[in-house]
C-alpha cells in the first residue's frame, strides 16, 4: 500500500481536508448514487483523514441501507468525502478522488465494483 498525502475540497472550497490515501485501489461503482455522480472513490482509515473547513456547510445524504454518510456542501453541492465503516467495523473515509488537488482521476487504473447489486 502507498499512501500519500493529498489536500482536497468542494467546488467553491467551503469544504477543505487533507487526507492520506492509496489512489492504487480507486474504483468506479454503477450504484445509484456513483453512477450518476461520476465518482471515483478510495478509501482510507478516518483515522487518516482531517477536516481542514466546512464542517457547519455540510448536508448529509443517506440512502439505500443508510450507513454511508454522503456529506455534500450546501453551498456549491459536491460531495467531496463520505463517511462509512468496513465490514469489520473500522471507521473509514470514501474520498471521491475527482476533489484531490494534483490528480488526474481518468488517468488512474481503477477497478470497476457492480454496486448494483449490494
Amino acid at each position: 500500500m502507498t499512501s500519500k498525502q493529498y489536500e482536497g475540497s468542494c467546488q467553491c472550497g467551503a469544504v477543505s481536508f487533507k487526507v492520506s490515501v492509496d489512489l492504487e485501489n480507486s474504483i468506479t461503482c454503477n450504484c445509484s448514487r456513483c453512477q450518476r455522480m461520476g465518482f471515483v472513490l478510495a478509501f482510507t482509515p478516518r483515522e487518516n483523514f482531517e477536516l481542514n473547513s466546512g464542517e457547519e456547510v455540510l448536508t448529509e445524504y443517506l440512502f439505500n441501507k443508510k450507513v454511508v454518510r454522503h456529506l455534500f456542501c450546501s453551498t456549491c453541492g459536491v460531495e467531496s468525502f463520505a463517511y462509512g465503516e468496513m465490514p469489520d467495523g473500522t471507521p473509514t473515509v470514501a474520498i471521491n478522488v475527482n476533489c484531490l488537488e494534483g490528480v488526474e482521476p481518468r488517468e488512474l487504473a481503477s477497478q470497476h465494483v457492480d454496486g448494483r447489486s449490494f
